[in-house]
């Protein structure tokens, strides 16, 4: 079957001020017409769908209109990120028609989607996760681990390494004492290993006695370590939140059930918004292995990330925008292609000095501007009029030696003492024109001082 994976699009964001509505608009014009011109099965969009919590009614419109243009000619399977409200991107989610699913709760995660192919035949399990964040899944995902893997959860926090005292036992001064709720370590890679080992079990269930191997995708939205990160994604990991290691999407979070699973083909990730691929580490045969290292399910999965389909940084300049198609088999990943994505509003970085710049054409590129060298007065004005679309500036003044400090005293000229402070902040002496201001403002100030006295 044949399926696009996008994630990322931040409707309502804005780009230095412009709004990008326009652009989120084309790029859904683009989705459409790319997936009945390329005969897509289905579109996986992993998180960050909104840029906020509670986006704008004209942002919420585009995506309503946007799913109901698409679910016209395929499925799509949506799930939150870290930017979006999980109980609103999710709300009504069981009503859903069949062509759209929105998996936004942690209760849900292990029950994989078996999409079909255009004949209706069964071709594919997607698993998606939504956006876990630890707070609360490391509280949310033990119960689902004790009651569908039998796996129990001691407090991480238990200094003594011990079990706390359950409901109705006694504690140390011999009342009852409340129960600790069981918790995962708080971090992002103890919550999204054990989300694997959930999902792990269920493809065990799926594939077990099928003739054809079903191949499995996984959604996920993360900072797997090795990816590269961009200016414009706001850290996950604030607060304790860290790198997901990509091995655990081949041990399946460690999984005793990794090797039975038959393990993932295809994990469509969402955060980073620079598109790329990484590669998890795999052992050589006949390697050594650590007998405590946990078994891997025999595969390494492709780890793609879609990026973002539009530029939300400058220093995505040089990132080509794209959406991933994905043809996948019961042997796994047939074909990966990066779709490009139109370019509604270019970005550029140009740097140099005033003289340079101003030498540059304008090609109606949103700019941001470093200038270096010495900084003329009105210099961001006459940048302005050449870039009418320039909307970052910087100054990079040369480093020169300091001179020497004059001491500020009574014997001191104070002409001289204006002069040495521009030179030290405005990076050059100042002109003789400002040295005769200088010399008319002090003889002003002294004239007014004796007409006081």
């Amino acid at each position: 079957m044949r399926i696009l994976h996008t994630s990322d699009w931040h409707l309502g964001r804005t780009f230095h001020g412009q709004v990008l509505d326009d652009a989120h608009a084309a790029f859904a014009d683009h989705l459409v017409e790319l997936v009945a011109a390329e005969s897509v099965d289905a579109v996986l969009v992993s998180g960050d769908v909104y840029d906020r919590a509670v986006p704008p009614a004209a942002c919420v419109t585009l995506l309503d209109e946007t799913l109901r243009r698409l679910t016209e000619r395929t499925r799509v399977v949506m799930t939150p990120g870290n930017h979006d409200s999980a109980h609103r991107l999710g709300f009504a989610a069981d009503l859903m028609r069949e062509r759209l699913l929105i998996r936004a709760r942690t209760a849900g995660l292990d029950r994989g989607i078996v999409l079909p192919d255009a004949s209706g035949r069964e071709a594919a399990i997607v698993h998606a996760l939504p956006y876990l964040d630890p707070d609360a899944a490391r509280e949310a995902l033990p119960p689902l681990l004790a009651q569908r893997l039998g796996e129990r959860t001691g407090p991480p926090d238990d200094a003594a390494g011990g079990q706390a005292p359950g409901a109705g036992e006694e504690s140390g001064d011999g009342d009852a004492g409340p129960r600790r709720p069981e918790r995962l370590p708080r971090s992002h890679e103890a919550v999204v290993s054990a989300a694997l080992r959930l999902v792990a079990a269920d493809l065990e269930r799926r594939r077990a006695g099928r003739g054809e191997r079903l191949p499995s995708v996984l959604m996920a939205h993360a900072f797997v370590v090795g990816g590269t990160a961009s200016q414009s994604e706001r850290d996950i990991r604030v607060g304790g939140v860290d790198a997901v290691p990509s091995q655990v999407f081949t041990t399946m979070g460690g999984s005793p059930a990794a090797q039975a699973s038959g393990g993932l083909d295809y994990v469509a990730l969402g955060h980073l918004h620079r598109p790329q691929e990484l590669r998890p580490p795999r052992a050589e045969p006949g390697a050594a292995t650590d007998q405590a290292a946990p078994a891997t399910c025999g595969r390494a999965p492709r780890l793609v990330y879609s990026g973002s389909p539009i530029a939300l940084s400058f220093d995505e300049a040089d990132a080509a925008k794209s959406s991933v198609l994905v043809d996948i088999g019961p042997e796994g990943v047939t074909g990966l292609e990066r779709i490009a994505v139109p370019v509604r509003h270019r970005v550029r970085t140009l740097e140099g000095g005033m003289d340079q710049l101003l030498a540059t054409p304008d090609d109606g590129s949103w700019v941001r501007i470093i200038l270096s060298g010495e900084r003329p007065p009105g210099a961001l004005a006459q940048l302005k009029a050449h870039f009418p679309g320039l909307l970052a500036f910087s100054h990079q003044a040369p480093e020169r030696p300091r001179g020497e400090r004059v001491a500020v005293t009574a014997a001191a000229d104070p002409l001289e003492i204006s002069a040495g402070f521009l030179d030290d902040v405005g990076q050059r002496a100042p002109s003789r024109a400002e040295r005769e201001v200088l010399r008319e403002a002090y003889e002003s100030a002294l004239a007014a001082g004796r007409s006081r006295q």
